[in-house]
């Protein structure tokens, strides 16, 4: 893998990822599409599912991520590949974040908030 990667942030909230590799986009395919590679750098325990979301035979592949701590938010990670112009390909992985109406925090009931009276 070449040094070249780009890191932003979307708009839209999305972390998008962008790597500029020396492999052709088959063998990238083959390393994020086959179970078996797939599960050396992303293992089957991060995933939601280990079946993907939907997939673009070649070009995009979309898997759903559950985090590892409570309260276990799931998100969609989508890898899509391209040619590049030094014969290698393009990696970029974007990384959708959950709904944010999952992850606004309710007060727990018992928050030791100061309690309020209102005069008689």
């Amino acid at each position: 893998m070449n040094d070249s990667a780009t890191e932003t942030q979307a708009d839209d909230g999305d972390l998008v990822l962008e790597y500029d590799l020396d492999a052709p986009p088959a063998q990238v395919w083959r390393a994020i599409s086959i179970p078996e590679f797939r599960e050396q750098w992303l293992p089957d325990g991060a995933l939601a599912d280990a079946t993907p979301v939907s997939t673009v035979g070649g070009e995009e592949i979309r898997y759903r991520v559950r985090d590892d701590e409570p309260p276990f938010l799931e998100s969609v990670v989508t890898f899509r590949i391209r040619p590049n112009e030094g014969g290698g390909s393009t990696l970029r992985i974007i990384h959708a974040p959950p709904d944010p109406r999952l992850t606004s925090a309710v007060p727990a009931a018992n928050d030791d908030a100061p309690v309020l009276m209102r005069a008689a």
